[in-house]
């Protein structure tokens, strides 16, 4: 195994934005940790991974299990070479079903798009305290700024770990570390794929990889993008009345 001077993990890297950060960070020379439910997609992108002249190592791994995720990073830290970053990307964005009378719906979005972040994040905390450095991204959203209708789980989760976050960020900072709540509006992925509305500003992928990349590593705080969503959308979606935003169809 080649012993990169540098190593980044990443959940959801099997599809959409985890995909391509993982080619960004391969194509840079980093060694990449990939993590997601689906090893046959994980091993499609390692292979993409070593074509760009890097390594990785794929870990199945369910984000809701804490002790698996507790045994995959501990492996990924004590692999050759240092942690730059970690990516809690993994993620959900299915509909409340509110008139289906149950919470199971909702309460799996909440599960994974916020347990699924501390379980990826707090194990890795530790280790960059030891080595006075490390670079925390946390995959929220622009939809973290409103309470959406039959989105409100999605929203309210991303809500959720942006604030999570940027406490982290306000702990952590003494001891070299960084934490970014990435906030991205409509990015092309699986999970837009489906959607049957209009997604204004949609972004292809691998820009958003490179611009999400770019933003961790001038460790800002709150990254919201593309711009058209924080100068114009995210003010409109904090402060508009209800009816303006029925109106927008949000």
């Amino acid at each position: 195994m080649i012993n990169h001077m540098k190593k980044v993990f990443i959940t959801g890297a099997s599809s959409g934005i985890g995909e391509y950060l993982a080619y960004a960070y391969a194509k840079q020379g980093y060694f990449v940790g990939l993590a997601s439910r689906r090893e046959d997609r994980l091993k499609n992108v390692a292979s993409k991974c070593f074509e760009y002249g890097s390594d990785a190592k794929v870990y199945p791994l369910d984000v809701l299990d804490g002790d698996a995720c507790q045994k995959a990073i501990q492996d990924f830290i004590e692999l050759p070479g240092r942690v730059d970053s970690v990516f809690a990307n993994a993620g959900i964005g299915n509909p409340d079903k509110l008139s289906s009378g149950r919470s199971n719906a909702m309460n799996q979005i909440l599960s994974v798009n916020i347990l699924g972040v501390t379980n990826v994040v707090m194990p890795f905390i530790p280790h960059f305290k030891e080595q006075k450095s490390g670079k925390i991204a946390v995959i929220s959203s622009v939809a973290s700024f409103r309470g959406l209708a039959h989105h409100s789980a999605y929203s309210g989760s991303k809500a959720a770990v942006r604030n999570i976050s940027q406490g982290w960020g306000i702990a952590l900072h003494k001891y070299g570390i960084s934490v970014t709540a990435v906030c991205p509006g409509f990015i092309k992925s699986e999970m837009t794929a489906n959607n049957d509305f209009p997604m204004p500003f949609l972004m292809d992928t691998d820009l958003a990889a490179d611009k999400i990349i770019q933003a961790v590593n001038k460790k800002k705080k709150v990254f919201i993008f593309p711009w058209q969503w924080k100068v114009f959308m995210v003010p409109i979606m904090k402060y508009a009345p209800d009816w303006i935003v029925r109106k927008l169809g949000m």
